[in-house]
């Protein structure tokens, strides 16, 4: 069966949960990263890629404020398993988004629903619906396209061939609306043929004085108060 690729985020309040639980992935040959915090969890997955979130029922119980909206945000943008105790795989219906993607068992969370996910960063602002004209350059050619959204730290640029591209690739993003020349990075990719928009999910490499200015006339939102979280 199919391993994640990526590590797996393990969180709890508890060492010893936290241990058991690691242990349990290592058995599976699995890797993980252990994680004291939701908090701590967003700030790793806003930087580097990852293939799912084990965490314990009681730790999500007891999360409170920032932690509890972090814990549901992580809960609906990675495959999620929820354990009520070190090496049960029982799943606890706590209060979690209904778009979570979560398992009822290890084996699932391992074999199907992680190797499924594509891994990608945590994005760290909300997307707003946005359609401007795009050209990215990108290896001596340019390719026109569009927004289908838009948030201050990227976009996602709509392609009918977005397998042209590869994750991490450096790119230009023109909007010529604008007259801005944006230097990106593919983050993610989004194939043709599902039944979604196809595209790349990019980052913007910087944020300097034309572009900030651009996106908080688009986005009628100060970027420390647009936070791409849910509620809890």
């Amino acid at each position: 069966m199919p391993l994640p690729t990526h590590p797996i985020l393990v969180v709890s309040y508890s060492d010893d949960t936290r241990a058991a639980l690691a242990a349990q992935l290592s058995s599976f040959n699995a890797a993980s990263v252990a994680c004291s915090s939701f908090c701590q969890a967003e700030e790793l997955a806003l930087r580097g890629f990852y293939s799912g979130l084990l965490t314990d029922v009681s730790s999500i119980v007891r999360s409170k404020g920032e932690e509890k909206n972090v814990a549901y945000t992580l809960a609906n943008f990675f495959p999620t398993l929820r354990v009520r105790t070190p090496g049960t795989e029982a799943l606890e219906a706590a209060d979690i988004p209904r778009s979570a993607r979560h398992d009822k068992s290890l084996v699932n969370f391992l074999n199907k629903s992680c190797p499924a996910f594509t891994p990608r960063t945590l994005r760290a602002y909300r997307r707003h619906l946005a359609c401007l004209s795009t050209v990215v350059a990108h290896n001596g050619k340019e390719y026109r396209g569009f927004t289908l959204n838009l948030a201050w730290g990227g976009a996602f640029v709509v392609d009918i061939f977005p397998e042209k591209y590869s994750q991490q690739s450096e790119i230009i993003l023109r909007l010529p609306e604008f007259g801005l020349d944006i230097e990106a990075t593919i983050r993610w990719i989004k194939p043709w043929g599902e039944r979604s928009a196809p595209g790349i999910g990019i980052s913007f490499n910087r944020l300097d004085q034309p572009l900030e200015s651009v996106l908080a006339d688009l986005l009628k939102s100060q970027k420390e108060f647009d936070r791409d979280r849910l509620l809890s």
